[in-house]
């Protein structure tokens, strides 16, 4: 919830956690007040992708890496229109960035956002105190408001919103591949010429947006795919007279429990249309409750690039990309139809699953990466393959 609408230069700055814990650092970026659900993310580099992903809607996000800023940031490596997370916690502040695309530097760029940021504070304490008390509501100002004024905004601040319905398009949108294609939001506009590949023959994707990175649709679209972005609460009848070829599901923020319309038209999708479907993170954890499973509350979830996963079909461990703070219960799934085929190497939550009959799989993470490891990008692959064989696996 962002509570202030001024920009200005570097000052000091505070985070309170709700518990009444106070950090002071430096301020950076907009000055302003915000606040958010508290998250750390330990990727060492991606801090651009990591803050324009529609997932972080509603989160303050402390970053574990130290240097923050180094590498400046670009005209090219946005996973969205804009930046979503409500704020940024950081150790040491880069402001000479050295890049050669580097267009301008973190302060600048939140400035222009809106976005405050704190620096000069220990984010391994921070982190620990997640990790031991969970995911916790905080405030981070970076306008000199008092202590006792900061515990009044805290408490005042709500975390939860219609995210999902805020992210994703407001209305459908048709992206088509060409050559040289890099970014959705520049070819989202019917009639661009398309490049066929494999039998030469564009699939048509239903993409279920629930707060889609384009990350997410240059791996659909470099492999042949026409995708129609349908926003939230579109209704299954809609999406079939399209006569797609397969049905995605996007990644998002938020708790999946409350996207019910969204689990609704899900499960009409599974019951009538019997296509390959393929979803990632909430698109997971949302087929995982259409089908009648369970999602709980992690204590402080998956966020980074360095999450190890265990394939049960390849027999193979990966590194992968993650953020998440819900799960899908393991116990729920089993029962509905579902093996699980991925476990998180961790603590070994339900990091991937398939159904027993239907062309129906899905994944926690993130196999687009950005930021992350590309280890992953072999289940587009099989979902397109999926959907050439007319949803034989």
């Amino acid at each position: 919830m962002t509570l202030s609408t001024d920009k200005a230069d570097k000052n000091e700055a505070i985070l309170f956690l709700e518990d009444g814990s106070v950090f002071r650092g430096r301020g950076f970026g907009w000055k302003g007040t915000a606040v958010g659900e508290l998250v750390f993310n330990t990727s060492m580099t991606g801090y651009q992708e990591i803050l324009t992903d529609p997932s972080y809607k509603g989160q303050i996000i402390t970053m574990t890496y130290p240097l923050i800023g180094n590498y400046g940031i670009s005209g090219t490596d946005n996973e969205s229109e804009k930046i979503h997370a409500f704020g940024l916690v950081i150790r040491d502040l880069c402001d000479q960035p050295s890049n050669a695309c580097s267009e301008k530097d973190l302060d600048q760029w939140l400035k222009e956002q809106g976005i405050p940021g704190i620096c000069e504070v220990d984010t391994r304490k921070i982190t620990r105190r997640i990790r031991q008390t969970g995911t916790v509501k905080c405030l981070i100002s970076t306008e000199g408001i008092s202590i006792s004024r900061a515990r009044e905004l805290c408490a005042e601040g709500e975390l939860r919103g219609d995210w999902m319905k805020q992210v994703a398009v407001a209305g459908r949108t048709v992206l088509r591949p060409e050559p040289g294609w890099s970014a959705p939001a520049e070819k989202a506009a019917e009639g661009n010429p398309a490049e066929p590949t494999g039998d030469g023959r564009l699939l048509n994707v239903a993409v279920l947006d629930f707060g889609v990175k384009k990350s997410i649709l240059r791996c659909l679209c470099e492999r042949g795919c026409r995708l129609t972005l349908w926003p939230y609460g579109a209704r299954a009848e809609d999406i079939m007279a399209d006569e797609p070829d397969g049905i995605f599901l996007t990644n998002g923020p938020g708790d999946p429990a409350e996207a019910v319309e969204a689990i609704e038209e899900v499960k009409k999708l599974i019951r009538d249309s019997e296509l390959p479907m393929f979803g990632i993170c909430m698109g997971h954890q949302i087929l995982a409750l259409a089908l009648g499973g369970e999602t709980y509350k992690m204590k402080y979830g998956h966020r980074g690039g360095n999450h190890g996963v265990f394939d049960k079909n390849t027999k193979r461990s990966t590194i992968t990309s993650q953020n998440h703070g819900y799960a899908v219960r393991y116990e729920s799934i089993i029962l509905k139809g579902m093996e699980v085929t991925h476990l998180n190497l961790n603590d070994g939550t339900v990091e991937g699953m398939e159904h027993r009959d239907l062309p129906v799989f899905s994944v926690q993470f993130h196999p687009e990466a950005s930021p992350g490891p590309e280890d992953n990008g072999y289940l587009f692959d099989r979902f397109i393959d999926m959907m050439r064989k007319g949803g034989d696996r």
